[in-house]
């Protein structure tokens, strides 16, 4: 990575080659296959993959899958397809599920030298013994078993002879420490279920916090770079690649998480929204997910270069959720062919247009990159224009069309609004206007100026598609800041938008017929957006807004 604030992991990694603790620099990016990547998963998939290549090492893709009532091949499937799109290829892919073998032989070493024991205390029952931060726990009635019962137990275990949650493993190692993760933290649990992996072979799995150094170990990683929340973890992570006397002796270093305002960034909150039906799954353009982002129009430079941009530090902070959508204008604005839609259609009929005529108008592809040249687009008698674009009364400073005014049609004429049409609601719906032949874009025209340029499609040719506008799903800036006790009390579904999604009918530029879904697209004043790949049809297309053009943000 090259942003600076990555200097500190540098400097440990550099530091640990020239003392020549290491030859080599290995990495790993070890998703829990239980949901989709979010976009924190991408900025520690960076920081893994870039680090490892700074210092000419190796990254290895590794599925944390020891929990198989929450795992499913699909996520496995999807987190490949995150990585890959997001523009990473792994040295080596391995699962912990094929490591299931070496972790019970560990355990079975801890409680021959006493370091493990087989407890029949409930769940609660543990919870209970363990303390809180200020009062130390209490050891289990079941601590003091022999090596032998507990080899005899384990090996019952691990046979199947138990029932689901009836007996766990724990490591024996202080129940007074003031780190409640070293008060003898269960390290395996009965548990008769399926494995994706390797299906019904085992019924008792081992828990993340003894699972992960072994993984780490046995691959020879070096540095096992996670978040923060893994800081109090790490006298576990180094105490079980002692005890269980792994050759290989990986280093712990923990970096600040990715947060962004208007987002949750929690998988287990991001399945609820999924599984409640407030999102129409994990890849729904509002989700923060890699592929939510992929199907709302985001590139992976863009995605790419926003987290270089937010560094690596230890510490907390939201970036605000401006600080993305600036990557995405920025990626696209050199990218992306403009073109022109209107959302909300007003119909306008120019009176003094010769009826059945119609003619080719030049238009810019991209005015910020010549060479994407040009394109060709029909005009004729019966346009459609933005409902907005219109106002009976309007106020001081509109400039855009009212009756008496003119304005210009961008790559167009001139028109002046001469006639409203209504219904017997009193809603207008279409305008009668004459327009000026010699004012055609290009021609050099100078006789008179006006001050508003509006867009339009022409009526006989427009092809119909449906654009949706997104706004942020959660509408609390920063959901993992303190609150009050009154906000507490809310559920993160309190503050789920239920205005996040707008679906619109409307009209786009004939040469947008045969458009693919991830085509990406500047329509003229209204943003930014991507085809929609998953629900475009050969009838109409699906457009997600992925940005709007405005933005107030500044690095």
């Amino acid at each position: 990575m090259e942003n600076n604030s990555s200097n500190f992991i540098k400097s440990i990694i550099k530091e640990d080659l020239e003392s020549g603790k290491h030859s080599t620099v290995i990495t790993r990016f070890p998703p829990e296959p239980n949901g989709y990547l979010h976009i924190g998963h991408a900025k520690s998939i960076l920081i893994n993959f870039e680090l490892a290549d700074d210092f000419g090492g190796r990254t290895n893709l590794r599925f944390d899958d020891t929990n198989p009532l929450k795992e499913d091949q699909e996520y496995v499937d999807s987190i490949k397809e995150d990585v890959k799109w997001l523009g990473y290829e792994w040295d080596e892919l391995h699962f912990a599920s094929n490591y299931f073998e070496e972790m019970y032989n560990r355990a079975v070493l801890l409680i021959k030298k006493g370091k493990a024991y087989v407890d029949d205390l409930t769940a609660d029952e543990i919870r209970e013994y363990r303390g809180t931060l200020t009062q130390p726990g209490k050891e289990s009635p079941y601590r003091n078993r022999s090596a032998e019962e507990n080899l005899e137990l384990f090996d019952q275990m691990r046979k199947g002879e138990f029932e689901t949650g009836s007996k766990v493993l724990r490591a024996k190692i202080d129940m007074t420490s003031p780190n409640l993760n070293l008060r003898d933290p269960v390290i395996y649990r009965v548990s008769h279920a399926t494995h994706h992996n390797t299906g019904d072979t085992w019924c008792i799995y081992p828990m993340y916090d003894f699972a992960h150094p072994i993984e780490d170990a046995i691959e020879g990683v070096t540095h096992s770079i996670c978040t923060t929340e893994f800081e109090d973890h790490r006298p576990l992570y180094n105490w079980v690649v002692e005890e269980c006397e792994m050759e290989s002796k990986p280093k712990q270093i923990e970096f600040g998480r990715l947060n962004i305002t208007n987002t949750v960034m929690s998988k287990r909150k991001l399945k609820q929204l999924v599984d409640e039906g407030f999102v129409d799954g994990w890849d729904d353009p509002r989700m923060p997910t890699v592929s939510g982002l992929r199907r709302k129009g985001y590139t992976s430079d863009a995605i790419r270069n926003f987290v270089r941009e937010t560094g690596v530090s230890k510490g907390y902070g939201a970036v605000d959720e401006a600080m993305l959508e600036h990557f995405a204008r920025e990626d696209l604005k050199l990218k992306a062919p403009r073109t022109m839609g209107v959302l909300k259609p007003l119909k306008v009929v120019i009176t003094n247009y010769t009826e059945g005529e119609s003619e080719m108008l030049d238009a810019e592809i991209n005015p910020e990159v010549p060479e994407m040249g040009s394109r060709q687009i029909p005009f004729g008698r019966e346009i459609y224009i933005e409902q907005d674009d219109f106002m009976e009364d309007p106020p001081k400073k509109y400039f855009r069309l009212f009756p008496g005014n003119e304005v210009r049609l961008k790559h167009a004429y001139f028109i002046k609004c001469e006639d409203v049409i209504k219904d017997e609601n009193g809603n207008v719906v279409e305008l009668h206007c004459t327009y000026d032949p010699e004012t055609k874009s290009g021609s050099g025209f100078t006789g008179r100026k006006v001050k508003g340029t509006i867009h339009w499609v022409d009526a006989k040719n427009a092809v119909p598609a449906e654009f949706r506008l997104y706004q942020p799903l959660i509408l609390d800036a920063d959901l993992e800041a303190e609150k009050s006790e009154e906000e507490e009390e809310k559920t993160f579904l309190d503050y789920v938008n239920d205005q996040s999604l707008e679906v619109v009918q409307g009209f786009v530029e004939p040469n947008m017929n045969n458009v693919k879904g991830q085509d990406k697209f500047q329509f003229f004043r209204h943003g930014y957006f991507n085809v929609d790949p998953k629900n475009t049809t050969p009838e109409k297309a699906v457009y997600n807004r992925i940005v709007s053009l405005k933005s107030s943000f500044k690095l």
